[in-house]
């Protein structure tokens, strides 16, 4: 086993997640690379004090310059401000160290295709987090999907909708102000990744952008709230995504459903541990949906438990990714999610965001 000194931009709540991911990574998933927590960079020194005693690090620092150029740092995560990631992830590849950023990868569009053009320049393994794709539950409807086990698909139609701000009288935040923060520049790319990943590339797409609440505590609000949109993808199939920040009652409403000529895959985040599938053949009077609990003949579930049924959280997909990342680093092999996935995702943003404003269909290609 060979040690590898992970460094940590941000120590928040995403901070923390891969922190104690990487803490733990080595024992669960019995990974060659053994992760050592060795630098977490914050805004001040006191919050960065604190994630260093708390989370176990080995030193800390409010420059994360510091942190990307100390050579004892070997791999970088960013979990700061998207309007941070592009430098950090530049300055990373510049030393060819792997970086892995959280969503969405940049600020802009621009700043994804920079990030890609810099990852690809050095030749620098990269990843970014889309942690809801890699529960067991969905890596085992990717896999129905690959072995055609409902035909030939017909439809696909998902939704990520939760109901932080669904109180029109919550206050302004940092969520209201600013495009990146808004639906589209934060739960989007969470269901964009998702129809990429089920359904590949998006052809064309109509969208409806909208803030419903302008105004929060005599403050204007200055993203959006909600989107839906229409979606032809490259293999014919249509399809519909809805993104919501204000859908009363939902909490982690990360679901889709996926339509075929032999049956149908539903799923929802809510249950996480449980996909249900449809399949049109035998008796009529038998036919239904099973409710297929995740066990250890799933993808990347025996590793936290022998027992079906038991199920994985939240802070398990982080997990999954950090042992994707330790993986594609010690085989010098990129695994997706990419930076170039990420790319995508921010190039359906931006065509949905366009889409609305013109009050018509778009070609992704044009973005």
């Amino acid at each position: 086993m060979t040690q590898i000194k992970i460094g940590i931009v941000g120590g928040g709540y995403m901070g923390k997640a891969h922190a104690a991911a990487y803490a733990s990574v080595g024992t669960i998933f019995e990974t060659n690379l053994r992760p050592v927590l060795e630098m977490v960079c914050a805004t001040s020194d006191t919050s960065a004090e604190r994630y260093k005693t708390k989370f176990g690090f080995n030193r800390c620092t409010t420059d994360w310059s510091v942190l990307v150029n100390d050579p004892d740092v070997d791999a970088v995560i960013i979990a700061s401000p998207q309007s941070t990631h592009r430098a950090i992830a530049e300055a990373a590849f510049a030393l060819g160290k792997p970086v892995f950023c959280e969503k969405p990868l940049g600020e802009t569009l621009e700043d994804s295709r920079a990030m890609l053009a810099a990852a690809d320049a050095a030749g620098a393994i990269n990843m970014v987090g889309f942690n809801y794709i890699r529960t067991p539950a969905s890596q085992y409807a990717r896999k129905l999907l690959a072995d055609n086990a409902i035909g030939n698909v017909t439809y696909f139609r998902a939704e990520m909708t939760e109901d932080f701000l669904a109180d029109p009288d919550a206050p302004a935040t940092w969520r209201t102000t600013g495009m990146a923060n808004g639906c589209m520049g934060d739960l989007s790319p969470h269901i964009i990744n998702c129809a990429h990943a089920m359904m590949g590339p998006v052809k064309s797409l109509s969208a409806v952008v909208q803030t419903v609440h302008a105004t929060r505590g005599g403050e204007t609000v200055t993203n959006d709230d909600q989107a839906q949109f229409m979606m032809e993808f490259e293999s014919g199939v249509s399809g519909h995504i809805h993104a919501s920040r204000i859908a009363t009652g939902r909490k982690m409403g990360y679901a889709y459903e996926i339509h075929g000529s032999k049956g149908m895959i539903r799923f929802d985040g809510e249950d996480q541990n449980a996909l249900h599938i449809y399949v049109r053949e035998g008796d009529a009077a038998n036919q239904g949906f099973r409710k297929i609990l995740t066990g250890p003949e799933h993808p990347d579930y025996l590793p936290f438990c022998q027992g079906p049924g038991h199920g994985t959280g939240y802070q398990d997909q982080i997990i999954i990714e950090a042992k994707d990342f330790l993986t594609a680093i010690e085989t010098k092999q990129n695994i997706w999610p990419t930076f170039a996935e990420g790319m995508e995702v921010n190039r359906i943003v931006k065509a949905a965001i366009d889409s609305s404003e013109k009050r018509a269909w778009v070609n992704v290609a044009d973005y």
